[in-house]
């Protein structure tokens, strides 16, 4: 059954390879003429303020540039053969930078390199035949260390696109390990054991080892159930520290050595951090949680002296910092905003030393992205990227509604020309994860472009989102497509009594968790006049035995399937679908490991049997996220057109 199915997925994918590359030849649609209409502004991949608070590195596509924190001229660092900078952070004196280029190819192989801020060419220290990432400079400025994953045949992480099975199976793992670069003598050398894969770390001051967060086996699985370790650099031991309950990131050890903070907390994606913040000392022993109940979700932190920790959270769907004591005591809020700054999520690079200044990128709905500097919450603007760029969109409202005694917020963007004395529909975008959470960013091909139709577009943040603490975010453990799918339904009912929301013309798409949901939804209701599951889960029997990444289900299911199948089938759209109605598209990345092709293969082989207007795309050599722009283009302007057609025939009286 299982090689059947992957059999149609690739004939599917063949057909639909074809299919794309013909799409769209005849003159263009409405959908087609708003999403390209669409401001292009320019986005900012990282920066990274020096130790000292004096100068920020940014890379704006590839490019690297150094700028004085304070304003002023920027100097690009012009690289060998042109080529494109990732991964870019400082020496501890703030005299040099270290980064990665990549190497063009089928395999993933990439370049180490450093420069000088005295106008000196960069140096390449090394050609890494493999999967690289975070370079740092050791505290003594003697060393680098980095995670390097070496012979990978492609690029790291659950999100990209997976290699097709062939052969034995399970005989060939790759681990990333923690390796190091002596810079006199350019001597790599790889410290953690081969067997174990190193997620994230951070230097001890004494340049003599390391905290880390690591797990045996495969890496796209073991994320999930990692632990915390010390890593002594002179005899390459692992020391395990800590077992945590959950899932664990952002390990900092504290000025003094002494201590290492983490977050700890219910993740669903490896990089989508949320939780509480706890430290441990770094010889082991006793846990200490200093942010108990706290209201929002801290996603990455700083020390900025031996006893205070600086954090960047989600709070009810804002960004904001705050800091608090390494003994515990009250949270001290520092700023707060309605718009998305990117530093809240990585605070590795966004602060100076001493915590005094920040680099981050700010942006809204109205203001796309820009490089600010300052202390926290005074910053200036440095950038002037994307001038004169003007949102194409409507007002976006922070939306709060309750469902019973649970308060709920969420993001509202109203029609573009929007009058009152008007009806018009309204798409639900529900996002991935589920921990995780809508933020008032600069969006343009979701939100922005449906707010371009004449749509209202909502994107709610249910329970098991970030934003109002940990026990929110567990509010759909054992209960998925329960409590969360009523609060987005509340939500919705919600808008209808305060907007002109046309209850004929309803749409629900999503990604991921979202595809999921709107593949619950739709079994569930037949309110919506259409749906779009993008990368959706429908049958959590087959996806737990076909997906990559299966240690995530455990935590929100409080099993494996094959242990309690009856936890999973109350919230399994599969066991529902002889109630769906709803006209749906669905699209996929044939690659996809997260949740692979089979699973929407289902959903569109039950909707044809049922006699559901139904449209299946899989795109080939993608994965859970696309990594070819044109895809993604592909993808949004399909799902426009799903929705312009489906309404339409709502408001002909054809559904």
């Amino acid at each position: 059954m299982k090689s059947s199915s992957l059999r149609l997925a690739g004939a599917i994918a063949a057909c639909c390879a074809a299919m794309l590359v013909a799409a769209h030849a005849e003159p263009p649609s409405h959908a087609a003429t708003v999403l390209d209409s669409m401001p292009h502004a320019k986005s900012i991949q990282q920066a990274s303020i020096s130790p000292d608070g004096s100068q920020i590195a940014y890379i704006v596509g590839g490019e690297l540039s150094v700028i004085p924190a304070t304003g002023g001229s920027f100097r690009t660092i012009e690289i060998e053969g042109k080529r494109s900078v990732r991964d870019v952070s400082w020496s501890p004196d703030s005299k040099q930078l270290v980064f990665l280029t990549d190497l063009s190819g089928d395999v993933p192989a990439a370049q180490l390199w450093t420069t000088a801020l005295d106008g000196s060419a960069p140096i390449k220290h090394a050609d890494l035949k493999g999967y690289a990432a975070a370079p740092t400079f050791s505290p003594d400025g003697s060393k680098l260390a980095l995670l390097f994953i070496e012979g990978l045949p492609r690029i790291a992480g659950p999100l990209q696109p997976m290699l097709p099975l062939s052969g034995v199976i399970d005989e060939q793992i790759y681990e990333q390990r923690l390796t190091t670069l002596d810079l006199p003598t350019n001597t790599l050398t790889p410290i953690t054991p081969a067997d174990i894969y190193v997620y994230e770390y951070d230097w001890t001051p004494d340049s003599q080892g390391w905290a880390a967060i690591a797990a045996h086996g495969s890496g796209d699985a073991n994320w999930y159930v990692a632990h915390l370790y010390h890593v002594d650099a002179r005899s390459h031991d692992m020391h395990e520290i800590y077992v945590p309950k959950r899932q664990i990131a952002e390990p900092r050890v504290s000025p003094d050595g002494k201590q290492i903070a983490f977050i700890e907390g219910l993740m669903s994606d490896e990089g989508s951090v949320g939780g509480e913040i706890f430290t441990i000392p770094i010889a082991g022993g006793s846990i200490r949680d200093l942010t108990p109940k706290i209201n929002s979700s801290p996603s990455s932190l700083m020390w900025t002296s031996a006893d205070r920790i600086l954090f960047g959270e989600n709070i009810d769907g804002m960004s904001g910092f705050s800091s608090v004591s390494s003994s515990g005591g009250a949270v001290q809020k520092i700023w707060a905003g309605e718009e998305y700054v990117s530093a809240q999520r990585s605070l590795s690079g966004a602060l100076s030393r001493d915590g005094s200044m920040s680099a981050v990128v700010r942006q809204s709905p109205t203001a796309p992205p820009e490089l600010w500097a300052g202390p926290i919450g005074n910053w200036k603007q440095l950038t002037t990227l994307n001038a004169g760029i003007k949102p194409a969109w409507g007002e976006m409202v922070n939306f709060h509604w309750t469902n019973g005694n649970l308060k709920l917020q969420g993001w509202l963007m109203l029609p573009v020309n929007y009058s009152p004395n008007n009806k018009y529909p309204l798409v639900v975008n529900v996002h991935g994860g589920p921990s995780a959470a809508c933020g008032a960013h600069w969006d343009v091909q979701t939100m922005g472009a449906e707010s371009a139709m004449g749509y209202f577009a909502f994107c709610p943040n249910p329970r098991g989102s970030y934003g109002q603490g940990e026990a929110f975010t567990q509010g759909n453990v054992k209960d998925f497509g329960g409590g969360d799918f009523r609060d987005i339904m509340t939500g919705i009912d919600a808008i209808a009594k305060q907007y002109p929301i046309d209850e004929h013309r309803l749409g629900i798409r999503g990604h991921s968790y979202g595809g999921y949901m709107t593949m619950w939804a739709e079994s569930q209701t037949h309110r919506f006049a259409a749906a779009v599951a993008g990368a959706g889960l429908s049958d959590w029997l087959s996806y737990y035995g076909v997906n990559e990444i299966d240690e995530w289900m455990i935590p929100f299911f409080g099993a494996s399937i094959y242990d309690d199948p009856a936890v999973y089938a109350k919230s399994d759209p599969m066991h529902f679908v002889k109630n769906v109605k709803t006209p749906t598209l669905i699209l996929v990345g044939d690659r996809d490991g997260e949740v692979p092709v089979e699973q929407s293969v289902e959903w569109w082989h039950a909707l044809k049997d049922l006699h559901v207007p139904v449209k299946f795309v899989v795109y080939p050599n993608e994965g859970h996220v696309f990594v070819k722009p044109a895809d993604w283009h592909d993808y949004f302007l399909r799902s426009l057109e799903w929705f312009d057609e489906w309404f339409g025939k709502a408001a002909a009286g054809q559904r």
